[in-house]
């Protein structure tokens, strides 16, 4: 029996969430085909089979929280895949030919009655699927209770999600025997919702099942329409004045759901003389206009993750930001001067980021602890600079990681910028891109943030943050300037970085960008 565990996620990742499997419990699966997606705060993860088989057990359902090594999933190594429609029996056991007839999963309970006892079929009623990244639901309403007959396809209940309304139809025919959630109760995507069982009942619900849709269907054909409506909307239809011609139907062949309803818009009174002016409505309804007019939308697992992150940023680290202004008239001249020879050559643009990537490189040399972090009661400084820059995306933030960057060119600097900035756009980036980082810049200026004090990325202990440059009066040699401004914060996690060495680093790295001639000569 071999077992499929959760690989490793990356550098400070620690848990992922099933997004999606590709594979059923008794599907035959080759090596290293493609089994199940993980969704981390940075990337999907697919994990690939280790050994060939059949998937015999799904340990971690769609939509779970899973830790590294945790247990997905198992595969038989010497079992053989279940044949095509006989529910994984051996060859021998397969419908003979003359039962070609034979029911099909889900309906046994209705067509076999004849050859089963009555009291042997039950059929478990299961929480349909729900809709991608939707994995619970609310018992809204039961239309039928124990005891009652219920017809194949008959609406046995609804259920509620953040996204839409769900209505279960019965899988079979027989008698409702009993009701494992009730009304209200908070079920799961695969869950189960009741039992319809057999019993001397079975033969008549069938029929009376038969019967009740036959007399509902006559009216509706009587309008000019041959299909039954939900019985929620026709409930929520009379409650709002509304007739089926009014409400367009988006159901299979055209039925009318309880959202359709909600979309409809009841007829309005003819104009009449103006009316005097309605007095101020109570709290309470001026609350529920206001309610009816919000949108709630469910947080996305990688903007939960980055919130949560953040969070323990500040919770964990002893954070503080320090503030200086760079004059940015240096690094604007120089290049303005080269950036047409400097895009000729290496067929790139150069930007501003290669002289605060090449500016931090060179401070973190002489302030070493900015480029270190915390392991319990160890520091472990790096000799290495991989230098994070956070992009956002339309997902969310993420820091893809220049590697070596300390012994990268402005052009090979400019070049993985642009590419990593690519990739973050377009979802593709790996967790190779995005681990082991050292140290973060964040350039909020190019969203026309002024000031602010940027968040740790743990585990490392420092993060540059960059802002817009503003033309301000400045004075120097005792006369009034105008020079392009820019706000520099370094934030840091004081249990490691005191604040000397904190402002000796945004100093080194505002006279690098005052006079970039300092990194051609390592000063």
């Amino acid at each position: 029996m071999a077992e499929i565990r959760v690989p490793t996620l990356g550098e400070s990742v620690s848990e992922a969430t099933v997004a999606t499997w590709f594979k059923k419990v008794g599907d035959a699966v080759a090596v290293d085909e493609m089994l199940c997606e993980l969704e981390t705060d940075k990337v999907t993860v697919e994990v690939p089979a280790t050994a060939a088989g059949v998937l015999s057990e799904i340990v971690a359902k769609e939509g779970e929280t899973v830790g590294v090594d945790a247990l997905l999933a198992t595969i038989d190594e010497k079992a053989e895949a279940k044949p095509a429609g006989g529910a994984g029996k051996p060859p021998a056991e397969a419908p003979k030919p003359e039962a070609k007839d034979a029911p099909e999963p889900g309906k046994a309970a209705s067509e076999t009655a004849e050859s089963a006892p009555a009291n042997d079929r039950t059929v478990e009623i299961m929480v349909p699927t729900l809709g991608e990244s939707v994995t619970e639901a609310t018992v809204s309403t039961w239309f039928k209770k124990v005891g009652d007959a219920v017809a194949q396809d008959e609406l046995l209940c609804e259920l509620e999600t953040d996204k839409v309304s769900v209505e279960v139809p019965s899988p079979a025919a027989g008698v409702l025997s009993e009701i494992l959630a009730e009304a209200g109760a908070t079920v799961s995507a695969g869950g189960k919702l009741g039992v319809i069982g057999g019993g001397e009942a079975a033969g008549a619900s069938a029929s009376s099942g038969s019967a009740a849709a036959a007399k509902a269907e006559a009216p509706v054909k009587a309008g000019g329409r041959d299909v039954e409506d939900a019985p929620s909307a026709k409930k929520m239809m009379a409650d709002k004045g509304l007739s089926p011609d009014q409400v367009t139907g988006t159901g299979r062949d055209g039925r009318i759901m309880k959202e359709d309803v909600r979309k409809a818009e009841a007829p309005k009174p003819a104009a009449a003389a103006p009316a005097p002016a309605p007095a101020p409505a109570p709290r309470a309804a001026v609350a529920a206009q206001d309610a009816e007019r919000e949108e709630r939308v469910k947080m996305t697992r990688l903007r939960q993750t980055i919130a949560r992150r953040l969070k323990e940023a500040q919770n964990t680290a002893a954070m503080l930001t320090t503030y200086n202004e760079v004059d940015m008239t240096g690094v604007m001249d120089l290049r303005n001067e080269y950036k047409d020879l400097f895009e000729k050559k290496h067929k790139v643009k150069l930007g501003f980021m290669s002289f605060f990537t090449k500016a931090c490189c060179h401070a973190l040399k002489e302030v070493p602890e900015v480029n270190a972090e915390i392991d319990g009661t160890d520091i472990v400084y790096k000799n290495f600079v991989h230098m994070g820059i956070a992009v956002g995306t339309p997902t969310g933030l993420v820091v893809p990681v220049i590697r070596d960057a300390d012994e990268m060119s402005f052009a090979d600097i400019e070049k993985t910028i642009a590419e990593l900035g690519v990739k973050a756009r377009d979802g593709k980036l790996s967790m190779a891109d995005m681990q082991g980082g050292t140290f973060t810049i964040s350039n909020g200026g190019v969203y026309g943030s002024l000031m602010s004090s940027p968040i740790l990325n743990p585990p490392q202990s420092g993060i540059l943050g960059m802002h817009k440059i503003q033309q301000r009066p400045m004075a120097i040699k005792g006369q009034v300037v105008i020079r392009p401004m820019m706000y520099l914060a370094l934030s840091y996690d004081h249990r490691i970085v005191d604040g000397k060495g904190a402002v000796t680093f945004l100093v080194r790295v505002k006279e690098a960008l005052e006079d970039p001639r300092r990194l051609l000569m390592d000063l």
